[in-house]
Parts: C-alpha cells; structure tokens; sequence
C-alpha cells in the first residue's frame, strides 16, 4: 500500500502534467504558495463554482448573490476584528530553522499521537469481541483508553484556555510540557509563540479621513454584511433570507503548505444567513445537514465527517467544520458558524448607520443573527482530485495486465464531457465526419477533438483528464452512421447511432442530476 506521502506526490504531479495546475510564476523559479490553474484546472474550478451557486443560489428562492469589491474601506476591518485579532500564533524551531502555526502542532499532536493509539486499541478489542462487542463500554472501561482520553483532555484544556486567553507562553508550555518535536527535524528547541498578523496592506491614493493604507479582503464575508440593507430592500427578502458570494481572498501565510490546501491568494464561497435572533441554532443545525449532502452527492461518506471546534471564534456561539479525508489526513472542507449578530452590530457602531431589520410577523425591528456556511474552492477542488486520481489494473488488447491512471471525477464535474477520436487521422472521411459530430455537441457539453496516436494511447490521455465519454469514429461510422461510445469508469465500449448520442449521454453529464 502506497504511503499517503507518495499519494500526494503523485497527485500533485499529475496535476501539472496533465494540465490542471501550474506553480505561479514557474519560468521565474515560482511565487511561493500561489498556483494558476491549467485548461482542466480552470474547467473543473468553473464547474465546482457552478455547482455551488446553483445549488445555493438557484435552488433556493430566499438567497441571491452578489458580487463585492476586493478593496474595501478600512474600517470594515476594524469593525470585524481582523485588525487587532486576525493573527496565527507561530512557533520557529531553533534546530530546522522551520517555522509551525503552534496551534496546528498541538491538534496535528493530539490526532497523530493520541487519537491513534485510541483508535487502534478499540479496533483490536473490535476484532477480538465480534458482534458482542461494546464500544462505549470499552472506551470508557479501558485503563489505556481511559489514560488516553484523560490526558488528551488535559491537553485540550489547556490549549483551548491559553487561545482564548491570547497567552503565547501557556501555548508555548502546552508544546514542551508535552514533548512535542518538530515534524521535519525531531528537535524540542523551540522559541516564543509570537502572534502575526495575516492580512496583506497596501496603499491607495486619497481616501475618506486622510487614511492611505487598505487591505486585500482576508475573507468575503464582510463584502455581505455592510451590504446587507442594501440588498434586503432591493430584493424584497423578508427573513430568513441569505447572501451568497464567491470571490478572491487574501492571507499572508506564514506556513503555506500542502500544495493549494493553504495558500496566499485563494478563492471563497460563502453564504451568510440572517435569521430571527433564538432560531439560529435550528437554522445552524438546517445547515449542517445541507451542506454535507451536497459534499457527498460528490465524495464517499468516509471521507466526510463533522469536527466541532474547541476553540470558538469571537463572533460566533456554535462552529463546526466538515472535514474531509485529504492524503495528509482529515482536515477542514467548509466551516459552518452561528456567528450572532456580531457583525452587523459592530458595522451599526463604526459607520453610525442602522442595521436595523424591521419584521412585520412579529412587528419589531432588530439586528438579525447570522449562519454562515464557507468553503474554499480551491479546497474543494483539491478534495475532488484527491478522491478522483486512481490507479487500476487492466488487461490491454492482448490480454495482459497493465495499469491505467484514470481521474474519476464526477461526470457532471468534468472539465471535458466529451472526447471525438477520429481512429485513423489521414482517412479525410473519419476525421470530416468527427468533425461533423464534434460541431454538433459543442453547444451542449465541453468537447475535446484529438487524432494524435493510436487509438489506445488516446484513451489513456482521456482517462487521465477525467473524460466521461470517448467517441470513436471509424469505418463503420461511414457505412451506417454509428460510432463507438465508450465509457471512462467501466471502459465498456458500445455502438451507437449519430443521432441518439447526445439524448444517450446527456443525463450523466447533467448537473440536475448532482443538484436533485
């Protein structure tokens, strides 16, 4: 079985080789931590981004989109916090030189070192008892899980008080007291926890009140709320209603890695959901179950679960985190929060203007609460190729054994639905009638036209792109006007007529389907 190191090598080279994603700025030895996505890339970028603005926005006739400016006044970031509270604790180590966000070494800790050694005792006692096997009991009887689980508590006590608490030497004592080494070199030398600011300044020419200094949006949340009225009145929405957005972001990652899982310029889709304050815990609740819907509708249940947080954000009263199980292991999807009225309420104070919502069911104005539901495309993006890349061992046309790299991706999400292979390039009636069939399909599906190779080698390059349908044109196509349909999951290859393809593959290749 391959490590999950060399599966993430490979997926990240399969990225570049075949077109999805390129390290920015490559032919000048790259920019760190940003990436351009390739011909595939920003195909299957534009159909994620699709799927969730339909499904957010089409589907539902109380949430409309916008579309905010990445430059904003900088009092916007005053109010929401990011000024003074928009830091990651990071810890350097004296020995590797390297530099670690202190809280992502305590959790990576207590997943890696703690939560194991509980998981792999239960599952021997799994195997041992069979059927009569009771997992609560075991959990709470057993002297090595009961020491587990109590120290991972003690642990997580002191690492929830020492975030809350903004104290960098408790976080610091919770990395030694522990014995927590540097994943790269092994070391315990570690310095001081030091906060550092994330959001990237810049200047502008005259603005209001002589300031000259703005920022790239960290997140496009705030884009929605000080357009909230806005929006309301020219809408019509009566509460509950949501305000969708999909947009760049910005963060000066100190520690960007794991290729477009953390970066420094990244893409959002966030809704927030303003509700009557007392029923957000029922909408947040609504929430949760829809969004995991939609993630399985394209990934195995086993790679999804929930993770409430421990350490909850200064706006918010209830947070958790769909995870998905990414090569380095499960790590945050989207985030789903109960953010309060924390937002409006801070813009109704720094601009001196009311963000009042006026609810004639029950005849009072108030601040609405807010439910965000936010996930990062590029995230999402990352989760799909992970779940697609596969290698599959196949018997080629004589029979033996050989391997194939096919990127199963769901079909509605391909970046190319459709392949035309003419089967012999210099025969100008194969290649005039595959040209005939691909000007008919290209206004319905993305349709690729390649008569470069042998047939084989073709189909190899298609599976590796992702193709759903290769369509093959050869001498019979002339006679009777079929063609050769075959399917990139099970390989099966049929005949079919010129006129029934597009009625044939077109329910796979729908998005309604995903969305229903």
């Amino acid at each position: 079985m391959e490590k999950a190191q060399d599966v993430f090598k490979k997926l990240i080279s399969h990225c570049k080789e075949y077109g999805y994603i390129f390290q920015s700025s490559e032919i000048y030895d790259g920019l760190s931590a940003v990436y351009d996505y390739g011909p595939y890339g920003s195909e299957l970028k534009n159909n994620i981004k699709n799927y969730w603005w339909s499904s957010m926005v089409k589907l539902h006739e109380n949430i409309v989109g916008i579309d905010s400016a990445i430059f904003m006044h900088p009092t916007i970031w005053k109010a929401s916090g990011h000024v003074d509270a928009f830091n990651d604790p990071m810890i350097d180590n004296k020995d590797s030189k390297k530099r670690y966000r202190a809280d992502t070494l305590i959790e990576d800790f207590i997943a890696n070192k703690i939560d194991k050694k509980i998981n792999k005792e239960v599952e021997k006692a799994r195997k041992r008892f069979g059927e009569s096997f009771d997992e609560a009991e075991f959990i709470s009887t057993n002297p090595r899980v009961v020491a587990n689980t109590e120290k991972k508590q003690g642990i997580m006590a002191a690492f929830t008080k020492a975030m809350e608490e903004d104290d960098m030497e408790a976080l610091k004592a919770v990395i030694v007291d522990n014995g927590i080494v540097c994943p790269e070199s092994g070391s315990r030398e570690w310095t001081d926890v030091r906060q550092f600011n994330l959001m990237f300044a810049t200047k502008m020419g005259a603005i209001a009140e002589g300031a000259d200094t703005i920022y790239l949006r960290p997140e496009t949340a705030q884009g929605i709320f000080v357009n909230f009225l806005n929006v309301q009145k020219t809408t019509r929405q009566k509460i509950p209603f949501g305000i969708a957005q999909i947009g760049k972001a910005f963060r000066n990652e100190i520690v960007a890695r794991q290729f477009i899982f953390r970066m420094r310029e990244f893409e959002q889709m966030e809704m927030q959901f303003f509700v009557r304050p007392g029923t957000e815990m029922e909408w947040y609740e609504k929430w949760k179950e829809t969004r995991m819907n939609w993630h399985k509708a394209v990934s195995p249940d086993a790679k999804l679960k929930f993770h409430d947080h421990d350490n909850l954000a200064h706006y918010a009263n209830a947070a958790v985190d769909i995870e998905f199980e990414f090569p380095f292991g499960f790590k945050e999807l989207e985030g789903i929060h109960s953010r309060t009225d924390f937002d409006l309420k801070s813009h109704q104070e720094h601009s001196n203007k009311k963000l009042h919502y006026f609810d004639p069911e029950i005849n009072d104005s108030y601040i609405p609460y807010v439910v965000e539901t936010s996930i990062g495309v590029d995230r999402m993006f990352l989760a799909i190729m992970s779940n697609a890349l596969q290698d599959e061992e196949v018997l080629d046309a004589k029979g033996n054994k050989t391997t194939r790299v096919v990127l199963r991706i769901h079909p509605a999400l391909a970046p190319v639905k459709v392949a035309i292979l003419p089967l012999v390039k210099k025969d100008e009636a194969l290649t005039g009638k595959a040209r005939e069939i691909f000007n008919k399909l290209k206004f319905s599906f993305n349709c690729q036209y390649d008569e470069k190779d042998a047939i084989g080698k073709r189909y190899r390059r298609q599976d590796a792109i992702g193709t759903p349908y290769c369509i093959t044109i050869d001498q019979q196509t002339i006679d009777d006007n079929t063609v050769t349909l075959r399917d990139r999951d099970s390989m099966e290859q049929i005949r079919i007529a010129i006129d029934a393809l597009e009625e044939h593959i077109a329910d796979k290749l729908d998005m309604r389907a995903l969305l229903a």
